[in-house]
């Protein structure tokens, strides 16, 4: 997925950038962290393209619509249980807004842990649907809290398992984990970011409210 927000690694080409992201982070890890993060925007919405042709845009006539904005109602940076955050050792670190073409939207926050992965959780207007229909790489998809949810893998590059997008069915659009784990990482480098990110979003979608 060319220029993903869900991809990792600004060294590496990220696929989703959103045009307007707000992360803040000192060391190259959490750095590329934020790239991931805006990553899954290109890939998903076509961010930087000036027009769409032939087979694109069929894909884009044909595909679900987006709402408006992002789903109201829960605010990842404030709205995580701090004990949620203390079981998975995160602490925040700031601010992960992002836009990109097509009116896609995401809200919330960046958090992580010393020596081991950094993620986003923010609330997005794409749906499972949306996400479902761009045919990433090693797609899943499976209940988290009684809610549709889909992982995927959106970062271009030979190191492909670094980085996981999972998106738990919310209020027309989704909560979106984008989570960036290096083999690096003392604490969690060996272990494959999509486990990492259905591990967290498994404590995160039972707090999510109902659908309203």
């Amino acid at each position: 997925m060319k220029g993903a927000e869900s991809r990792s690694g600004p060294e590496r080409g990220s696929h989703l950038t959103g045009g307007k992201g707000t992360v803040m982070a000192s060391s190259s890890r959490a750095f590329r962290a934020a790239a991931v993060m805006c990553g899954a925007a290109v890939v998903l919405s076509g961010c930087g393209s000036s027009g769409e042709t032939g087979k694109d845009a069929t894909t884009s006539a044909s595909a679900p619509s987006v709402a408006a904005e992002v789903p109201s109602g829960y605010d990842p940076c404030t709205d995580v249980p701090q004990d949620v955050l203390d079981s998975e050792k995160l602490t925040l670190r700031g601010q992960a807004n992002s836009n990109a073409n097509g009116g896609i939207k995401w809200r919330g926050c960046q958090f992580g842990r010393t020596d081991g992965y950094v993620t986003s959780i923010r609330t997005t207007n794409l749906t499972v649907d949306v996400v479902r229909g761009k045919n990433f790489p090693e797609t899943q998809e499976f209940t988290i809290a009684g809610r549709r949810a889909i992982s995927t893998r959106q970062f271009d590059g030979p190191h492909i398992q670094e980085a996981c997008t999972l998106d738990v069915e919310f209020n027309g659009g989704s909560l979106e984990f984008n989570l960036n784990n290096p083999p690096s990482n003392r604490d969690t480098g060996s272990t494959d970011s999509c486990e990492l990110a259905r591990t967290l979003a498994e404590k995160v979608g039972p707090t999510l409210p109902s659908a309203q």
